[in-house]
């Protein structure tokens, strides 16, 4: 510039300028035509520094262009530019392939050494858990050596100070994204079309959530870290870019692995399904804090995104996902009134729909805290009437950040998913009532009863989850029943046994009437013998309801015939008179009374003794 103001071209010797393009150009060529194709670390900084040079003076001159000189040296100096920024741009895209490669490599060996199991049996759901600490090709800026760091960060200095911003970015977001997906193969994990997972087998599909759950948490809680370390390395002194390349990479990369979990939701809904339907909800709960931290709000971008929220993303998608739990859930209700089967259970057994409610159950409150928040997020019904309000330890809620959410009943307390359990618990017991009325014989629907309540009780027992939401007042209502069942079952068996051995009637005018005498001990042999034949082949398969069972009846009958016989053998004539009436003693009744509800068909204790 003039000192008075003026803008006068600048006076550049010709010479000088073309000499010290043809050397950059020169230079340049050397790398690229010879074996070695970048400079050593003192030739590379002045490599940079004479294109920068280049970047410079095109922009100089560019000014003046109208000027015939000024053009020709503009037109030369910007296609050696031109060809310079080709050459960084090549050796960006080497030094960002190189990490892929070794990617590729270790993705390759990784799924040789570890293939994801194709079974899952319902009754052992497997829980996904967070991924380990372990290395992975997955995690981007480990990838590189801290000297390549170095360079692409010096690379990216001189594309972007030339002008070259668009080139840039477009070589290093293609390259991350095509790193990315290199790496997921390594956890299992490869792309599936949307239609292809609605179309899946659920036990294929079952191992790809799996897989799945595993590479989205490690995408997200790892690869995510790293690839924002990576672009703030490499973009040091670019922050605007760094941002919106991390943003570009993290939205990506969700939407791809989001595809996924969407195509889940969209498969038809059924009860095998609950538990895996969690595990997606539960990541996507799970690392939407580190995403947060991660992305920043759009009020705090330096400059508007052209990208969709990944925030709004997960959210969205977790909040169908726990739609989707709370559904199938709630559909356990119709699995139990749809079985009305009019088949009694042989023997009355446990029957194969409490043992189905009671596993689901058990294996869906492992989720327990995860319930209880998608039922506060979805389930707004008014509290039942059947809800204690008095049960202990049961309004817990450990729901995580659902715990926010209020609900229509407006009692802070309120736990719609103990409710919903209650409400199952409530349906399976009026079920099996109504399936205890298919026996004909009330003392064996007692036993179908005590049966299938001693299971549901044993497996509430254990389960301290299923425990805590029930309460104690629900837990002493069923066991209450179990008792009544019990005292049902003694009386319509053995009160009419028992009543064979009563006083009233045998005596006539002080003295025992001998064929009265007789009469009871045929009708007490003939129904003992009728009880022993029948109920040997019901089942008690619980050993401690069998034991408590056979106690109970021993300590009723044994010392009532032990004090029968006591009074009134003497009265028949010894011989073969007392063998034809007396046909057990009191260690024999213990001993046949042992051999009931074993589920085993027994022939009459008449004819055995005749074998």
């Amino acid at each position: 510039d003039g000192q008075d103001g003026s803008h006068e071209p600048p006076e550049i010797p010709e010479s000088t300028v073309e000499k010290f393009v043809i050397l950059v150009e020169e230079e340049i060529a050397k790398y690229e035509t010879g074996e070695e194709k970048w400079p050593s670390c003192d030739d590379e900084l002045s490599l940079l520094d004479a294109i920068d040079r280049v970047s410079k003076l095109t922009s100089a001159v560019a000014k003046f262009s109208s000027e015939l000189k000024y053009n020709e040296a503009m037109n030369h100096s910007g296609s050696v530019l031109h060809h310079a920024m080709c050459f960084l741009e090549d050796e960006f895209h080497s030094l960002l392939q190189d990490s892929r490669t070794k990617q590729e490599a270790a993705s390759s060996s990784s799924r040789t050494k570890q293939l994801p199991s194709l079974i899952y049996r319902f009754h052992e759901p497997e829980r996904s858990v967070s991924p380990s600490s372990e290395s992975s090709p997955c995690e981007s800026s480990q990838a590189y050596i801290p000297e390549n760091t170095e360079r692409l960060h010096r690379i990216a200095d001189a594309m972007i100070s030339a002008g070259y911003v668009t080139e840039c970015c477009q070589v290093f977001s293609i390259a991350r994204r095509n790193a990315f997906e290199a790496g997921l193969p390594s956890l299992g994990f490869e792309k599936v079309g949307i239609e292809d997972v609605i179309k899946m087998a659920w036990e294929n599909l079952e191992s790809e959530i799996a897989t799945w759950v595993k590479a989205f948490r490690h995408t997200i809680t790892a690869s995510f870290t790293a690839e924002r370390e990576l672009c703030e390395a490499v973009f040091a002194s670019h922050r605007a870019i760094s941002d919106r390349l991390f943003l570009g990479f993290a939205n990506g990369a969700i939407v791809q692995l989001l595809t996924f979990a969407e195509a889940v939701t969209m498969t038809k809904r059924s009860a095998e399904k609950l538990f895996k339907v969690l595990d997606v909800y539960e990541a996507m709960r799970d690392v939407l804090p580190t995403v947060e931290a991660l992305l920043p709000d759009d009020g705090e971008q330096d400059e508007p995104s052209v990208f969709a929220d990944p925030k709004t993303e997960i959210s969205s998608l977790r909040y169908r996902l726990g739609e989707a739990a709370v559904a199938i859930f709630c559909d356990l209700e119709s699995s139990i009134k749809a079985d009305n089967s009019k088949t009694p259970v042989p023997g009355g057994a446990v029957h194969p729909l409490t043992r189905y409610v009671m596993n689901y159950l058990k294996y869906a409150c492992e989720y327990k805290s995860t319930l209880e928040q998608v039922f506060k997020e979805h389930k707004h019904a008014e509290k039942p009437s059947s809800f204690d309000e008095d049960r202990e330890n049961s309004q817990t809620s450990g729901g995580g950040d659902g715990d926010r959410n209020s609900n229509s009943s407006g009692n802070d307390n309120y736990n719609p998913f103990a409710a919903q359990l209650i409400e199952v618990m409530d349906l399976l017991h009026s079920n099996l009532e109504s399936k205890s009325k298919l026996y004909k014989d009330l003392a064996l629907s007692n036993i179908f009863l005590m049966n299938n309540g001693r299971y549901i009780a044993k497996k509430v027992k254990g389960s301290p989850e299923i425990h805590q939401l029930l309460g104690e007042t629900w837990y002493r209502k069923r066991s209450s029943d179990l008792r009544q069942y019990h005292k049902n079952y003694q009386r319509e068996t053995w009160s009419k046994l028992l009543a064979c051995l009563r006083d009233d009637g045998l005596q006539v005018r002080g003295s025992v009437a001998k064929p009265v005498l007789k009469e009871r001990f045929k009708s007490f042999n003939a129904m003992f013998d009728e009880i022993h034949k029948a109920q040997s082949s019901w089942v008690v398969s619980d050993e401690q309801l069998q034991s408590e069972l056979r106690v109970s009846v021993s300590a009723v009958v044994v010392p009532a015939y032990r004090s029968f016989l006591g009074r009134f053998s003497q009265y028949l004539d010894p011989g073969r008179q007392t063998e034809k009436y007396i046909k057990f003693g009191p260690e024999d009744l213990e001993n046949l009374i042992d051999e009931l509800f074993d589920g085993t068909p027994s022939s009459s204790i008449a004819s055995r003794r005749r074998t």
